[in-house]
């Protein structure tokens, strides 16, 4: 079921980063500002490198310094990625890890057009990271650990490679309370970054698991519907009945679940049609330290 379920995340976010999205959308702009990037900070990178699939704004709150090593994983089209590499410098390195071919290309397009040398974009997942012990000052994230099929695994990842006394400052979703079977059941709910995610007790106690102390796993306070903004990517509801192709095996959803033929905006728009996620899920942003 894990691999069904990667492979799924993989198509999806795949499809979006071969797509048009980029900050020259007014919505994919408007989201990015509602989970707090300035309109500086957009404008201070590749537009294409943000494509309205944030939760946070991770950098804002990692304190990176000038030569510093910061890892993002699941990097996407790169968008914290160049904004970390802008705040460590010259003599310090921002890489990218992501599981999906076409956001590393485009990634790795958008650094080259920019002429960024201190930028790098790995291939691998996040449970199981291409980089050496202790190698990295800070680890961030966007929206991307929920999508994790073994969270546990990504915590020992994140702790492997950090230097004693780096860091994490993580944006992510979490649950507040437990979700309706039915939301918890569906496969482009996960997709969409809601049935993976864990309760924030248990974020908290995955990472003290894992070996990080000063642990801290904070409600943000953003409005999950922001996801709206972007225009044009809601699709039709989806049949209640049986779905044994769907990785979840969801059954008798209702017609207000998406369809998996919608992508990740869609998707989550006809989510928040029918539930109010901001009831069930919470933008956090994640700390901790490794001793």
């Amino acid at each position: 079921m894990s691999e069904a379920i990667r492979d799924l995340v993989r198509e999806k976010y795949g499809a979006i980063g071969g797509g048009g999205l980029s900050s020259e959308h007014d919505g994919v702009r408007a989201v990015a500002e509602a989970f707090g990037y300035t309109a500086e900070e957009l404008a201070s990178i590749p537009a294409e490198a943000n494509m309205g699939l944030s939760c946070g704004n991770p950098t804002a709150t990692a304190g990176l310094r000038p030569g510093e090593v910061v890892v993002d994983l699941g990097s996407g089209g790169g968008l914290d990625v160049f904004l970390a590499a802008r705040k460590v410098g010259p003599t310090g390195r921002a890489i990218g890890i992501d599981m999906t071919p076409e956001m590393l290309g485009r990634a790795r397009a958008a650094a080259a057009r920019a002429g960024l040398s201190n930028v790098e974009f790995l291939e691998g997942t996040i449970e199981a990271l291409p980089l050496p012990d202790a190698s990295a000052d800070c680890v961030i994230s966007n929206c991307v650990i929920n999508l994790a099929t073994d969270k546990p695994a990504v915590f020992r990842e994140i702790a492997r490679v950090l230097r004693p006394g780096g860091r994490v400052a993580v944006s992510d979703i979490a649950l507040k309370k437990p979700l309706p079977p039915e939301l918890a059941a569906d496969a482009m709910a996960y997709v969409g970054c809601i049935a993976g995610a864990v309760p924030i007790a248990a974020y908290v106690d995955g990472l003290k698991a894992a070996g990080f102390r000063d642990v801290a796993v904070v409600d943000g306070g953003k409005d999950l519907n922001a996801y709206a903004l972007v225009e044009g990517q809601a699709g039709c509801c989806a049949p209640a009945g049986p779905a044994a192709d769907s990785p979840l095996g969801v059954v008798d959803a209702p017609c207000c679940m998406p369809s998996e033929g919608n992508d990740v905006h869609g998707g989550f728009v006809e989510l928040a049609t029918c539930y109010d996620l901001n009831e069930y899920a919470a933008g956090v942003q994640v700390y901790a330290i490794k001793p």
